[in-house]
């Protein structure tokens, strides 16, 4: 491994226009998930959607792995009809990325699932989703989680204390940038709720090793421990350390 660590970081798979191209199937990142890679000292490693069955050898090169943000998982995958509010459009993402956390929980591959990426990972570990928060908190809560059109929301969050996260903030509660109308239901197994918005919804989990998982997006924020964290944990994990939860029941999708 070298003193930069390469993290893995999954992608978007949509229509895009540039130049004279007005509609061209294309693999995209928002720039600040791999500026906040680098910032934190490691080299950023876009993962375009592929075959699940290549997972586990990508992982294997990798010294760290993000899930990031995105559309909303498929609720097939917790055995669940769509919400009228669920717009599930990635699902060659969902089976990649699914694939891919499997392969790092059993390889012990420092994992961070970012927002859409902390869902799978609860939904991979036999997790449930809420399809649409403000069923559940109510709408004015709700759209404290979800900011203006084309905005992150903030509001803050509150560490558990004696869990990883509230190692690496250690405040009572820090302020965060949001975006998110899903969130845990069912905690899935070898994972526990390590944060907690003011409305009781799960904002960060936390497994075996380190397996992080947060409801909000660090790389549009200026706080980067959590980000750090995983570059640390990716320069000193073994690369082969097995590191599947306890119990962790990991789906075949």
């Amino acid at each position: 491994m070298t003193s930069r660590p390469v993290i893995g970081i999954s992608t978007y798979l949509n229509d895009a226009a540039w130049g004279r191209w007005d509609r061209m199937r294309s693999v995209l990142l928002p720039v600040r998930y791999p500026e906040l890679v680098r910032e934190v000292g490691g080299i950023a490693l876009m993962l375009p959607p592929d075959a699940p069955e290549h997972a586990a050898a990508v992982v294997a090169r990798l010294d760290g792995l993000v899930i990031a943000g995105g559309e909303d998982v498929d609720p097939a995958l917790y055995g669940e009809l769509p919400h009228p509010r669920t717009v599930a459009t990635a699902a060659a993402r969902d089976l990649w990325e699914a694939a891919l956390i499997r392969a790092a929980l059993a390889a012990g591959t420092p994992l961070l699932g970012i927002c859409r990426g902390m869902q799978l990972l609860n939904v991979v570990c036999g997790g449930s989703l809420i399809q649409h928060l403000p069923d559940a908190v109510g709408e004015e809560e709700g759209r404290r989680h979800v900011g203006a059109p084309g905005e992150y929301g903030r509001h803050a969050v509150r560490p558990v204390p004696g869990t990883l996260l509230a190692d690496l903030l250690p405040e009572e509660s820090v302020v965060v940038p949001t975006f998110h109308h899903q969130a845990v239901a069912r905690l899935g197994e070898g994972l526990v709720a390590c944060a907690y918005a003011e409305d009781g919804t799960v904002e960060a989990v936390e497994g075996a090793g380190f397996t992080v998982g947060v409801q909000w997006h660090p790389e549009q924020g200026e706080d980067r421990r959590v980000a750090r964290a995983l570059v640390n944990a990716a320069r000193l994990a073994p690369l082969t350390a097995p590191n599947t939860p306890e119990g962790a029941v990991l789906p075949s999708f």
